[in-house]
């Protein structure tokens, strides 16, 4: 009787789950709102106050600004794929998923990941024509260009998401169905899994290799290259700016990559570290480049800034300039007859 019930349970699988953000502080998990809160209005507020200046003034509708906005978009789009549920499961205890919505929550999670990696590439790219290259660059970086660019890098995502999720949705799940993390995060689903799921994590390992390798040593290889262009330009003052752009953008890919690599490390070393813990690195991996990205960008990057504070000095006009709203002519009435 035992063993028949045994077996029914491992022909069984899960098809709604329960996800537990914060295991330690469930009886408490209300206060965390405030704080979770905050942060995504200011990701929001910072990455669409960019994306808003760069699409309304037209000098800067260039490649660089338009796969900055892009960037930002991405961010944007990160976050807001787990944020407001887990932001509902603190407030509300509304933390039941589907199997369907959680493979659905993972895809775009790892898309908009995949795809914030791939922009960075092109950004590389970009700047490796226009300081190597610079007399062919309008020629190059087209608008039609960009275009086939930004599609091949929504491909690559694709690609290489697609696998991860597909192989996921094949695994039977018979031990619990409680998830403990506040996103359906690939490990911490397979982890509720009752059979072999070495080819997942397998294919998992693979993607994320080869992804880091080559990007890296793309970005590397590209960044050293334009480096080096630019220690030979004569003129100083296009020197230091090549070299301010292109550490804008390291700062940006060191962010993002060291991010997940901490994440990682502390995922398969840190054994006896809480599940707290654990969730509140694998948030900072998530959340982190959303939140500097806007700011690296906002304050280092000139032209933004210039064109920002103009924005915000043309919605002070209007207020300060009523007083001032008098009649051209002005007749004065007759003092006396």
């Amino acid at each position: 009787m035992a063993g028949w019930n045994q077996t029914a349970l491992a022909s069984t699988s899960h098809a709604e789950f329960l996800l537990v953000g914060f295991p330690g502080v469930q009886e408490s998990r209300f206060l965390l709102f405030i704080p979770f809160f905050c942060l995504y209005l200011l990701i929001i507020t910072a990455n669409s106050i960019l994306i808003h200046t760069v699409r309304v003034e037209e000098s800067l509708h260039s490649p660089m600004y338009v796969l900055i906005t892009l960037l930002l978009t991405a961010n944007l789009c990160t976050s807001s794929t787990f944020v407001p549920r887990m932001l509902l499961g603190f407030l509300f205890d509304l933390s039941h998923i589907s199997l369907a919505g959680c493979l659905l929550q993972m895809f775009f999670l790892y898309f908009f990941i995949m795809l914030d990696c791939n922009i960075l590439l092109l950004m590389a790219l970009d700047r490796y024509v226009a300081i190597c290259n610079p007399l062919r660059y309008t020629d190059i970086m087209t608008g039609k260009y960009l275009a086939k660019l930004s599609l091949a890098a929504v491909v690559r995502s694709i690609s290489f998401v697609s696998p991860v999720v597909i192989l996921a949705s094949k695994v039977r799940f018979c031990h619990s169905n409680v998830i403990k993390h506040f996103v359906c995060e690939h490990m911490a689903l397979m982890s509720l899994s009752c059979g072999d799921i070495s080819r997942n994590k397998i294919v998992g390992l693979a993607m994320r290799v080869i992804t880091i390798i080559f990007d890296l040593g793309f970005l590397l290889t590209s960044y050293c290259m334009i480096i080096h262009t630019a220690l030979k330009i004569a003129s100083g003052k296009t020197w230091h700016k090549a070299l301010h752009t292109c550490g804008t953008h390291l700062m940006v890919i060191l962010t993002t990559y060291l991010s997940r690599l901490l994440s990682s490390i502390v995922y398969r070393m840190g054994k006896s570290i809480s599940e707290d813990v654990h969730n509140l690195i694998s948030m900072t991996y998530l959340l982190l480049p959303c939140v500097i990205n806007p700011i690296i960008y906002g304050i280092r990057t000139k032209e933004i800034r210039e064109h920002l504070l103009k924005l915000l000095k043309k919605r002070e006009l209007p207020s300060t300039m009523k007083p001032q709203n008098f009649p051209s002519t002005l007749r004065l009435p007759p003092t006396g007859v």
